[in-house]
């Protein structure tokens, strides 16, 4: 299909950029990869009367190793997530993840800010971000401000970022000693995820300190699994530790059913992913 007409900028500041969002309001939109944008235009499921895009903006694609956590421009691509050794070596997380979206063409355009963004709870980024916790950075109107991971998704397609604010930085924990792996079940290499689950374990003395395990596409946003987590907690790096945590991934889930996917499909990939999982970050296989 035709996308509805529209009209473009190209701003080459945040000021600039951040102006016409002021003006147009929930008129306008950002583009930044557009690989999750454009595809929804197509269909008319979005129809913005103007698309500010902020690809010509020095400054808004790098990585930065800060100690504790490393700070990501918010226009940096899946491609260069997948190739930095930084991120392989500290976020192998977020660098098996990236690998793991679209094709070739997709990680070379989309940007984990644009995704972030975009909220979409089929989307890799907010599961994963999510397991490994911190902040993203926008700027607005207003100034600039910090929103803790956990508060930034809301609902379906909905951020806590407001019309006239640009995601410009995002910030990810990196836990010591983390074994971390995120395992899909699609349909295809190229499609979004019919169910996913991201874990990153926190290992001390031969047990798990700490586990973060949340899950793709079970609901509105990423969907902790808290009952999981818990399980795992202060318990020996074991196959049957894993197997039985596993198992309360689905606790408490109601996700919507889709056409490849009922909801009670659903929980028993939650379950089986989440397994996987835990199982191939542990090297328990």
């Amino acid at each position: 299909m035709i996308p509805a007409a529209f009209d473009y900028v190209a701003p080459k500041s945040l000021d600039e950029a951040i102006a016409f969002l002021r003006e147009h309001g929930d008129d306008a939109k950002i583009l930044a990869g557009g690989h999750s944008l454009l595809p929804l235009m197509k269909l008319r499921l979005a129809t913005p009367a103007l698309l500010v895009d902020i690809g010509r903006i020095d400054g808004l694609s790098y990585i930065h190793d800060q100690g504790n956590s490393i700070a990501v421009g918010a226009m940096t691509t899946y491609a260069t997530l997948v190739e930095s050794d930084l991120v392989r070596r500290r976020l192998p997380l977020l660098a098996q993840a990236a690998s793991m979206v679209g094709d070739t063409q997709v990680r070379n355009r989309g940007t984990l800010g644009g995704a972030l963004a975009h909220a979409d709870p089929a989307g890799d980024m907010p599961a994963i971000v999510s397991a490994l916790g911190g902040s993203v950075v926008a700027r607005g109107t207003g100034g600039e401000r910090t929103i803790d991971i956990a508060d930034l998704f809301e609902d379906i397609f909905t951020s806590a970022l407001q019309p006239d604010e640009i995601l410009t930085e995002v910030r990810l924990s990196v836990p010591e000693n983390a074994a971390q792996d995120y395992q899909k079940f699609r349909r295809r290499a190229i499609d979004w995820a019919i169910v996913g689950a991201a874990v990153s374990v926190h290992r001390s003395n031969g047990s798990i300190a700490q586990a973060s395990v949340v899950l793709t596409n079970v609901g509105p946003v990423p969907t902790r699994a808290s009952a999981t987590e818990e399980a795992l907690r202060n318990q020996p790096v074991t196959a049957e530790t894993v197997a039985q945590a596993a198992e309360l991934a689905a606790q408490d889930l109601d996700p919507t059913a889709e056409l490849y996917a009922s909801a009670d499909y659903k929980k028993h990939l939650a379950r089986v992913l989440t397994r996987r999982a835990l199982t191939t970050a542990l090297s328990l296989e």
